[in-house]
């Protein structure tokens, strides 16, 4: 229950908007307001004193200067007490004609210390703040005492930044989901919101596969021949690929498996979840931007984070990057298996041992797993054979031998086999399945019937019409196949590390998928995800800036809707740049081309123009591995 709520005013937009939302919150919890507004009298003096000497010489007379000093300290203390009282009195005529309970406050001092300082000697259940004040400029993200703040406190924290009103946002409330308390936390207040303000819930979780092999193809390069060989880099990606990224997948869907309970257990809601794979603070970044929520709701620290951190780093990438409310939520919640599992689980000192042994970026999640497992099959007391069964559990395909076996598969086959392995791809999580089609998906549960075949040989067709394909080596000796179309693409990703990440992303995923062949339609999809990201906080890049202005709606618009451009195009020049892929291609096919007309003094994009800039062939491609991909695959 949010019975008082606290609201940081200044008299910006934000500070308005989050009146506007307090207001909702205390009509629907019967709360109570408190406003406050801290103004700076004390700098204003020593601002003052500073500059006496810049005053006329009638007034340096040291009786005088006491004089003018006594002055300018009542004129300021009392005009800045009465534009605080001004800026809280319209919080007070509002909460007044609702017959809202409210409290006003006016401290003296440093914003953001008073501010943080009523907050942790106070009862308060909610702060609402601006994610900006009155010192907002174009670029700024989040503003200084906002940011400050929300280090400093331990309070569940709504930051502003959407200033329409709740009744014209129809958003739903989106939760993160990683198995620590503050998410479930998080989860139970967004399942309230959510029920008062007829918004729905959906909790996202998100695991990271592709982090080691971006480590180790970065470190590779830099090993010495011995160090390499004993960190055996075939035998790490081999125990990645087939074991620990699905155990990883695994783990995280269970976090929301967990979440879907306490939903429906405890609040008797039916929770849509939905697993990513990516880096979590961008891929929870891109799906705020392609489903518009109205609120994001964030355990204030991960599930990595020790307990005194005052902000991880995905909710504080996240706090500044995202385009909708934020709520971040700093009470704990443990799930009553979890619970449960600490009151009546005990652990053998042999299984203590081997958890030691984990990671400790890990050792958290595992145990996690393990008593959840334990609980489901009614162990008490947990042994080296438990965790075994529960790891196996997580990793498919007998993962537990799998892990002290690898090193011999290594040896006695290459790790890529291309041509002898299918593969089946899961259409609801994206699970890669090799030789068999799976009964059931180990990660999300999904049926058979959505499992689809990748069709190899169409992919090498596909890969000759796109002008041929050339092998390159990764840096453990696996050998992949790009097509020259897809090393166009990659190329349009600017130098440096990012192209690199990316690279890496796309040969992680091939390689997942036991494909050898990398085309234009595959790596473009990667592509357009990594670079997503990029294009917003990159307004320097040219070749990135024209994702700013891209819509929220389906990236199959077409361009002619809605098309902005500072020269003229003819309606033939705009149909044959529709034939680019929607998204992240199209947008950066448009800016080289309009780049292209400034450069030679051109004032109207034609048809041959534009033709010229883009790459031949490109289009045609793209169309054929579009209609590959609505088809399904047959065995």
């Amino acid at each position: 229950m949010i019975k008082k709520i606290y609201v940081p005013v200044d008299n910006s937009d934000y500070s308005d908007a989050s009146i506007a939302l307090a207001i909702e919150f205390a009509k629907k919890f019967g709360s109570q307001l408190v406003g406050s507004h801290v103004y700076a009298a004390k700098m204003h003096d020593v601002r003052f004193k500073q500059m006496e000497y810049t005053l006329p010489e009638e007034y340096q007379d040291e009786v005088e200067l006491e004089k003018q000093r006594r002055i300018h300290d009542t004129l300021i203390t009392m005009g800045l007490q009465l534009i605080s009282d001004s800026y809280l009195e319209v919080m007070k005529q509002k909460c007044t004609e609702l017959d809202i309970p409210f409290e006003a406050k006016m401290p003296e001092g440093k914003h953001y210390i008073k501010l943080v300082e009523d907050i942790q000697e106070s009862d308060y259940d909610l702060v609402i703040m601006g994610a900006l004040g009155m010192g907002a400029v174009k670029d700024s993200l989040i503003g200084g005492v906002c940011e400050r703040v929300v280090r400093r406190i331990n309070t569940d924290t709504l930051i502003v930044r959407d200033l329409e009103t709740i009744e014209k946002h129809d958003g739903n409330i989106l939760v993160g989901i990683d198995g620590s308390p503050e998410s479930f936390s998080g989860l139970k207040t967004a399942i309230q919101l959510g029920r008062k303000f007829n918004k729905q819930v959906e909790a996202v979780g998100v695991y990271d596969p592709y982090l080691h092999y971006i480590v180790f193809n970065s470190v590779v390069n830099v090993l010495t021949e011995r160090a390499a060989r004993t960190f055996r880099f075939k035998e790490q990606e081999q125990l990645h690929e087939e074991v620990i990224d699905t155990g990883l997948a695994k783990i995280y869907q269970s976090h929301l498996e967990v979440a879907r309970a306490i939903a429906k257990e405890e609040h008797d809601y039916a929770l849509k979840i939905t697993l990513l794979d990516g880096k979590a603070y961008e891929k929870i970044l891109q799906y705020t931007r392609k489903t518009n929520p109205w609120l994001l709701v964030l355990g204030r620290i991960g599930v990595h984070c020790e307990e005194d951190a005052d902000i991880g780093s995905t909710a504080e990438n996240l706090l500044r990057l995202a385009p909708c409310n934020v709520l971040l939520s700093s009470q704990r919640y443990f799930p009553q298996i979890d619970v449960k599992a600490e009151e009546i689980l005990v652990w053998t000192q042999e299984a203590l041992d081997r958890m030691e042994k984990a990671p400790p970026l890990v050792r958290g999640i595992a145990k996690t797993a393990v008593h959840r497992f334990a609980i489901e099959r009614g162990h008490s007391v947990i042994t080296e054979s438990v965790i075994d069964m529960a790891m196996e559990a997580i990793m498919p395909q007998r993962a537990s031998e799998k892990l002290t076996r690898v090193a011999k598969e290594i040896a006695e086959q290459k790790v890529l086999e291309s041509d002898a392995v299918n593969t089946y791809i899961c259409g609801e999580c994206g699970y890669a399945a090799h030789n068999e089609r799976p009964v059931k998906c180990p990660v999300c549960s999904s049926d058979a019937e959505r499992f689809q075949r990748v069709d190899k040989d169409s992919l090498q067709n596909v890969a000759v019409d796109e002008g041929g394909a050339a092998e390159e080596e990764t840096f453990d000796g696996v050998r992949l196949q790009w097509s020259e179309q897809a090393k166009k693409a990659l190329r349009t990703v600017p130098r440096g590390y990012m192209r690199r990440n990316v690279k890496a992303r796309i040969e992680k995923s091939a390689r997942s998928q036991k494909i050898g062949t990398i085309t234009n339609a595959f790596a473009t999809q990667i592509i357009d995800d990594s670079m997503g990201e990029a294009a917003a906080v990159r307004e320097d890049a040219p070749e990135l800036r024209a994702m700013q202005t891209q819509t929220s709606d389906s990236e199959n618009t077409e361009v002619a809707q809605g098309f902005e451009s500072p020269i003229q195009w003819t309606e033939e020049a705009i149909e044959r740049l529709n034939l680019v892929p929607a998204g992240f291609m199209r947008n950066i096919t448009q800016t080289r081309i309009e780049q292209r007309a400034q450069e030679n003094n051109i004032e109207q994009v034609t048809l041959d123009f534009a033709a010229r800039v883009i790459e031949d062939g490109r289009s045609l491609a793209n169309e054929v591995l579009g209609q590959y991909y609505q088809q399904p695959n047959q065995d």
